[in-house]
């Protein structure tokens, strides 16, 4: 038996098993994402590797949160989280970029190009959402904000390494 809730979302037009696998693709592209900043704070290289890795870090903790709150939309929605790891490639929109080159500029392009992804997932939840599952939509919205700072730190950062390099030069 559904919840009220669930009810009200089917009279407005969602269909919850769209809704769920949405969810479990972003839910995907979360746990990458977590890892993705987190391994590369690992293994950065190169300045300035201080702040590029406390951004890092920063980052996946965000990513980690955020897989925490699409997890617990999904289940109050009658769904299940992905169980399985392995299955994160087969749902993720935005995929992995394993940090190969530790240079901290290729791991701000990788990310920057992760964040950029994952703003387009959100905005796609939101306009799925808007006017018909107020919940979902604001989750999606407090996660999009998140992203959008995301991006906008490490852009901040990669020009701040550009003007460091002129000045060397």
């Amino acid at each position: 038996m559904g919840t009220k809730g669930r009810e009200i979302l089917k009279e407005l037009g969602i269909d919850l098993k769209e809704l769920i696998e949405k969810l479990n693709k972003a839910f995907a592209d979360e746990w990458l994402a977590y890892y993705q900043y987190w391994i590369g704070a690992k293994v950065a290289k190169g300045m300035p590797r201080e702040a590029v890795v406390a951004e890092l870090l920063q980052h996946a903790a965000d990513e980690l949160r955020h897989a925490g709150m699409v997890a617990d939309r999904i289940i109050q929605l009658g769904g299940t989280p992905l169980l399985e790891p392995k299955k994160w490639y087969d749902f993720s929109n935005c995929g992995y970029d394993a940090p190969v080159d530790p240079d901290v500029r290729k791991l701000l392009e990788q990310n920057i190009k992760g964040e950029q992804c994952a703003i387009g997932v959100y905005k796609s939840l939101i306009d799925y959402t808007k006017d018909k599952d107020p919940v979902t939509y604001d989750i999606a919205l407090q996660i999009l904000q998140d992203e959008i700072t995301h991006e906008e730190d490490l852009e901040n950062i990669k020009e701040d390494i550009q003007i460091m390099l002129k000045k060397m030069k």
